[in-house]
């Protein structure tokens, strides 16, 4: 092999070498901020009285859309709420059709930072007042009362 072979080649190692790291590093980024709860300002609840628009049972995350009248606005504001997966949600008591799009419901979120409408889901309190949480109740809590 003659030493311009041999460096062309070298130099193709390099590249590939540099463009994997750099892909790995981008997405590896995008996975760990994807599951990164600094979007969300847990030291706020937002109260959220509203209609359901549409209750999306999926994974990795499941989603409520629901319509919440803007006070000052008097227009009705679509608030995304999402949670987690539908794996704890049953475990936590929750069915796929434990909600639909019309139901009334009281929904209290974290909201995100940047003042758009969305949060993190906390609980959800149905029109004939049953309370749900993403995850069942420990024992010896108020919550398993």
């Amino acid at each position: 092999m003659t030493l311009r072979l041999w460096m062309a080649v070298l130099v193709r190692s390099v590249c590939r070498t540099a463009l994997t790291a750099v892909l790995c590093g981008v997405l590896g980024a995008s996975m760990l901020a994807h599951h990164s709860p600094a979007a969300f300002d847990r030291t706020k609840e937002v109260t959220l009285v509203g209609t359901v628009k549409e209750f999306r049972w999926q994974n990795p995350h499941t989603w409520i859309e629901v319509m919440v009248p803007d006070a000052a606005t008097k227009k009705e504001v679509l608030w995304g709420v999402e949670l987690t997966s539908p794996t704890y949600l049953v475990r936590a008591g929750w069915k796929s059709n434990l909600i639909k799009p019309g139901d009334k419901v009281t929904i209290v979120v974290n909201p995100v930072r940047s003042g758009e409408p969305a949060g993190i889901f906390k609980s959800l309190t149905l029109a004939d007042g049953r309370t749900f949480l993403e995850r069942p109740a420990r024992l010896g809590t108020a919550e398993s009362k």
